[in-house]
């Protein structure tokens, strides 16, 4: 999955408007039929059923400086929206396709005359609150770099972004994966080389789990089911990737019993997160899907998280702001 960066900044009137036009409030295409190729509107017919999608748009450029930029999109690629320092809304690119007239429709024109013709349509967006500061640090960035175009980012700066957030691939008009490149990277990998790692990983997990577990039975910290120990996990509560040498041996606070019936898999994906006092919180994206709705709305809607407390708040915080899939801002 590639990533790439879109600077939006709302705190431009023309660039608000924009975002509230078609990301706020999603495009209907049967309004825009008369502009749509026959083949783009069927298609987004199929990705979106419900007869809308959030779009967005790039202008070709002075000297068609963006089209090269744009050639290296593709559905399946993340696209993370900037703006006033921070990053704020993200998705998933569903189908791109050029269209200059149904464009000016949307946004009319910039001062060059140009307009965003180079469109796509977005899926499985969240919102964000990561200021680009806390970027720089990650990727190794200049600390005066800024996101001032369209651009995609390398392998490894994409790579690194998406686990630091856990972005996830959404619906798009073709497969995100390529099945050639993944059975490389299976030939490719050398377990032996993982094996010193992989034993100080669990060996960490074992002694934190034992902490947290001294017993046969213990409790879920989020569903609050009493379990055999075979189905409860030492789950960090700040993904452990992200956590200092310190934090990582913070064992009263870091972790949390979750149980592998679905607590576990939620709060890492971030459709589920832990409140400042306990409350949990579910995200709005879990309603698209039923299965996973229907397990929330049975074990967990409602329910105060016990195991919080004031040490365990920054870890928890960690996990609201950067994992959680929260509603795009409006």
């Amino acid at each position: 999955m590639r990533i790439v960066m879109q600077p939006a900044r709302r705190s431009e009137k023309d660039v608000n408007q924009h975002y509230l036009d078609t990301i706020a409030s999603p495009v209907v295409f049967d309004d825009h039929a008369d502009l749509l190729d026959p083949d783009v509107l069927a298609r987004l017919k199929q990705l979106f059923p419900g007869g809308s999608a959030q779009m967005w748009g790039i202008v070709p450029g002075k000297k068609e400086v963006n089209v090269s930029k744009v050639k290296k999109m593709a559905p399946g690629d993340f696209v993370f929206f900037s703006g006033d320092k921070r990053l704020y809304f993200g998705g998933t690119i569903a189908l791109m396709w050029r269209n200059k007239a149904m464009a000016e429709r949307l946004w009319t024109t910039d001062h060059n005359g140009s307009t965003w013709e180079y469109m796509y349509a977005l899926t499985d967006t969240r919102g964000f609150d990561i200021p680009v500061e806390e970027v720089r640090q990650l990727l190794g960035w200049n600390p005066n770099r800024n996101i001032m175009g369209i651009s995609v980012l390398t392998d490894d700066d994409g790579e690194t972004l998406q686990t630091f957030l856990t972005i996830e691939p959404g619906t798009t008009a073709t497969p995100p994966t390529d099945e050639e490149a993944d059975q490389a990277a299976v030939l490719a990998f050398d377990g032996q080389l993982e094996r010193q790692a992989l034993r100080a990983y669990r060996g960490e997990q074992t002694a934190l789990k034992r902490h947290l577990l001294p017993g046969a039975t213990g409790d879920c910290a989020l569903c609050g089911r009493t379990l055999p120990r075979t189905f409860l996990i030492a789950a960090h509560i700040k993904k452990r990737g992200m956590c200092t040498d310190e934090e990582k041996l913070d064992f009263n606070n870091v972790a949390m019993l979750a149980c592998t019936f679905g607590c576990d898999g939620l709060y890492e994906h971030g459709y589920i997160t832990v409140g400042d006092g306990g409350a949990l919180q579910v995200s709005p994206l879990a309603a698209a899907m039923p299965g996973v709705s229907d397990h929330i709305q049975q074990h967990l809607a409602g329910r105060t998280v016990t195991w919080w407390n004031p040490e365990r708040e920054p870890y928890y915080e960690w996990h609201r702001i950067h994992t959680y899939k929260a509603s795009p801002p409006q």
